[in-house]
């Protein structure tokens, strides 16, 4: 990957990941010949104007205090939301709507704080980044694992079927129209939605555990982690089993723990994907693929992020708040180490840069707008041709 894409990206902020050299992270044989075309005005002129916008308002790209306060109110919503659950919870009811807000505190460390940590957006600090990472293997995720399937394949393949794997579901769903089309995904469009909730279940217990057997994430090669990276990743998954099943074991039967853990990771899973869902699986996102005879993509690489992505609920603060300013899809992609908390300032600027140049920004007013677009997406992807 590194020498396909070498020379693509021109800037810190629009380049996902980089290797020690520089360079994009070499993860895959299979993709060295995908390539992107050259860096263009638009590009150039987006960077400055970010640039421009941040000097003059005085504004911190990193460092942000309202990050540290939502990581405050973040980590103790799910820790009280924890001990209550596991401590205190006395009837069934009380034990649901408590595994329901164990869930939601989950998803929304992952959005808010793992997230820009993992970008190496929260701080310039690399141990800050490096701490608010480790918060997904606390969780029972691999932080090391994700920046790889998403801070370098995502990020730089995104929604380039075969290339992308958060679009890659098993052949279960179709998600790209690009994928082959199979009888029973007619009524995708009912059933994707509550598979939606098992992924936080499948992660816990397969996914992780298969990509580090493999050395691979879909057809990527990627190396296996060694050192402190292993260590990070073999005492985090002892964590997360410890907080899931050894400590409310102590207090509760097999079966209740069991249940409880079911409902909490059901009500992640389906944040996590729905959310995801909304940036790129709808029906005004891009699903572009490379020529055949040159593997070159059409667009360069800014353009390549615009067209494949889709904002949401920009209005809302709430929603802002809670998705970490992943409902600002665009914005995240073109600058993803850039603080989150700068998105909602930062989009109009984009958005008039992308009017100006054509280039195709795409907006849904609301969240349940979003949901709708994804609903008659999988619809229509799941359709006889």
């Amino acid at each position: 990957m590194g020498s396909a894409m070498s020379g693509n990206l021109s800037t810190v902020e629009q380049q996902p990941v980089r290797g020690g050299s520089g360079e994009p992270a070499a993860c895959a044989d299979s993709v060295r010949t995908l390539t992107f075309r050259r860096s263009n005005e638009f590009q150039a002129e987006l960077r400055r104007r970010i640039d421009e916008f941040f000097q003059s308002t005085g504004r911190r790209r990193r460092d942000c205090p309202q990050l540290y306060v939502k990581a405050a109110v973040i980590l103790t919503v799910f820790g009280l939301s924890y001990g209550l659950l596991v401590f205190a919870a006395l009837s069934w009811w009380q034990a649901l709507g408590l595994a329901a807000a164990v869930g939601l505190s989950t998803a929304a460390i992952g959005f808010n704080l793992m997230h820009d940590g993992g970008h190496g957006a929260a701080s310039r600090h690399r141990s800050v980044n490096k701490a608010l990472a480790l918060t997904l293997d606390l969780i029972g995720g691999s932080s090391y694992l994700w920046h790889w399937k998403h801070g370098v394949i995502h990020h730089t393949y995104v929604n380039i079927t075969g290339h992308d794997t958060d679009i890659e579901v098993s052949g279960i769903g179709r998600l790209t129209p690009h994928q082959p089309l199979r009888s029973f995904q007619r009524w995708q469009h009912w059933y994707m939605w509550p598979l939606y909730g098992v992924m936080a279940i499948k992660w816990h217990f397969y996914d992780d555990f298969h990509d580090i057997v493999t050395g691979r994430i879909g057809t990527h090669r990627i190396p296996r982690p060694k050192g402190w990276e292993l260590l990070f990743l073999i005492v985090g998954k002892a964590a997360f089993f410890t907080l899931a099943f050894g400590v409310p074991l102590l207090l509760h039967p097999l079966w209740a723990v069991a249940v409880y853990y079911v409902a909490t990771a059901f009500v992640l899973g389906m944040a996590l994907s729905i959310v995801f869902q909304l940036a790129h699986g709808v029906e005004e996102a891009a699903f572009p693929m490379p020529s055949a005879d040159t593997g070159q993509m059409e667009h360069a690489w800014a353009v390549h992020q615009v067209e494949t992505g889709v904002d949401f609920s920009r209005r809302s603060r709430v929603v802002t708040w809670l998705l970490g300013g992943l409902n600002f899809q665009i914005e995240h992609h073109l600058f993803p180490r850039i603080c989150h908390v700068n998105y909602p300032a930062m989009s109009k600027l984009v958005e008039d840069t992308c009017r100006e140049f054509q280039v195709r920004y795409q907006v849904h007013k609301s969240l349940w707008a979003g949901i709708g677009s994804h609903y008659r997406w999988l619809r229509r992807m799941g359709a006889p041709a």
